[in-house]
């Protein structure tokens, strides 16, 4: 019964159905936004709009839809393909490696007409075709008139080396699961942070407690004023404060410590820094109010102590300056740092505060996934070698020959006759 259930396990459509399940799953996890708050599913998956006609946000959160690659039914799916594969490769596999590696000696002449190519010759002596059959690289087996070749070995090793990428890939994904984490940052220029906003972590997860400074931030724009790309200077500090490391992030080109991966990923506008004439400086923080998707904001800048007169400024740049407009929202100008805004009031724009939006995020996974994806790339390599096999046997004056192939048959006949020549 264990050798039944082994071989059933083994079974390749056995394992073409379960991955067919845990390829369901990953588009319903491509789908369903994964690892958001409670709010969001509410709101994008309602109770009276359902995705689908059946899927809300109850049914999301109840199913782990919402998480779907840190369930305990996608990791136990993850783990039976494993085994099926495992099971495949040392039940079949490796038995067949073993088969195609033993002499098989043909010896009837009727055994030669099974063979995709066969042929008799009467009066050519057998000298000259196992010297080119030697220098084709093929290897020779003998046993008085009888002769056994094949090359290509190696192209029947490609299924076990696709079986153990696939199964680095699962256990990197079940690593990843179990150790990874993910963590968004919002820090304004020139701050200290820690790793605290974790949204997403592993059960077995550790969180480093490491220290880090953004240096500055930038933006750099294109002719048209368009934001061409925009950058943070980081340093990682040890536990006395003391600069470990130091390294420019911009969007794809994170800053990498210790595995622990700064990606810049968002930007934000927090106040405006303005000095007065009596050399007193105050901060007005900066507002989105006009639409929270666009880069807009504002605040009001009072030019009285009473706070009743002053001017609106809007920004949507980080270029140096911002748009002025009085209290009944008429356009006066462009304010720029290191600029009174007008000769009156004596108001002067010292700086913009920004802050950068980091996300932190660990993978102890990307090394066993890469590894298993480079030797997919072998195997592919690997198995467009031809598994070829050529018998000949000697019979008083006739010579029987054929042979077979597992793959690119005509360029096989068009060897197998340049032999016979």
């Amino acid at each position: 019964m264990k050798i039944k259930f082994l071989k059933y396990i083994a079974d390749l459509r056995f394992a073409i159905f379960i991955l067919l399940l845990i390829s369901f799953c990953s588009i319903i996890g491509t789908i369903i936004e994964q690892d958001q708050s409670l709010e969001i599913y509410k709101l994008n998956y309602p109770l009276n709009n359902k995705l689908f006609g059946f899927l809300s946000w109850e049914s999301i959160v109840f199913f782990g839809f919402d998480h779907v690659y840190k369930t305990w039914w996608f990791l136990i799916l993850i783990l039976i393909f494993g085994i099926s594969l495992s099971t495949c490769t040392f039940l079949q596999q490796f038995p067949t490696i073993k088969l195609a590696r033993r002499c098989q000696f043909i010896r009837l002449s009727d055994s030669f007409k099974q063979l995709k190519l066969s042929t008799i010759l009467t009066k050519q002596s057998c000298n000259k075709i196992i010297l080119n059959l030697k220098l084709a690289n093929y290897s020779l087996f003998q046993q008085k008139n009888i002769l056994y070749c094949y090359k290509g070995l190696i192209g029947r090793i490609a299924p076990i080396v696709v079986h153990f990428s696939m199964i680095l890939i699962l256990l990197g994904t079940i690593v990843g699961s179990f150790g990874g984490f993910k963590a968004q940052e919002v820090v304004p220029k020139t701050e200290n942070f820690h790793i605290q906003n974790i949204f997403n972590n592993g059960w077995l997860t550790k969180i480093p407690n490491i220290s880090s400074r953004v240096n500055d931030f930038w933006i750099t724009y294109s002719k048209n004023k368009t934001i061409g790309q925009f950058y943070s200077d980081i340093s990682i500090l040890d536990i006395n404060g003391n600069e470990i490391k130091r390294q420019t992030s911009y969007v794809n080109s994170p800053v990498i410590y210790n595995n622990i991966y700064f990606y810049q990923t968002d930007w934000n506008l927090i106040g405006l820094r303005v000095k007065y004439k009596t050399n007193q400086i105050n901060e007005y923080p900066l507002f989105n109010r006009l639409n929270n998707k666009a880069k807009i904001w504002l605040t009001w800048i009072p030019s009285t102590s009473d706070f009743k007169n002053g001017f609106i400024l809007i920004i949507d740049n980080l270029q140096g300056y911002c748009s002025v407009y009085n209290k009944q929202g008429q356009f006066i100008g462009n304010f720029e740092i290191n600029e009174n805004l007008n000769k009156d009031q004596n108001i002067q724009l010292a700086d913009i505060l920004s802050s950068t939006g980091l996300q932190i995020k660990t993978d102890p996974s990307i090394p066993l996934i890469y590894i298993g994806f480079l030797f997919l790339m072998i195997s592919t390599l690997i198995s467009y070698t031809t598994y070829s096999q050529i018998w000949i046997c000697q019979n008083k004056s006739k010579v029987f020959i054929g042979g077979n192939t597992n793959r690119a048959t005509f360029e096989f006949e068009l060897e197998f006759f340049n032999y016979l020549k």
